[in-house]
């Protein structure tokens, strides 16, 4: 569903903190930091949540293909 990887990369493109991702998303930021280090597996609510919270700040998740794994880009705001 997300990556620690989509998650970090998604927020880099918003330019947000995890302290801003939390407060979007109602998800506190260390159970963030923890998910995006690898140490944690957070229920597919909480994914959800951040998931949200980040596509309507502007992002667009893209799914593993054949040739290439999971990413994120911003939305085309001329659109």
């Amino acid at each position: 569903m997300l990556t620690p990887s989509q998650v970090r990369a998604a927020r880099s493109l918003l330019k947000w903190t995890r302290d801003d991702l939390a407060a979007r998303s109602g998800v506190f930021a260390n159970t963030i930091k923890n998910f995006e280090n690898g140490t944690s597996d957070p229920k597919r609510s909480t994914l959800l949540k951040w998931r949200r919270a980040l596509e309507k700040g502007g992002v667009i998740f893209i799914d593993a293909d054949a040739e290439a794994g999971p990413g994120v880009r911003l939305r085309d705001e001329r659109k």
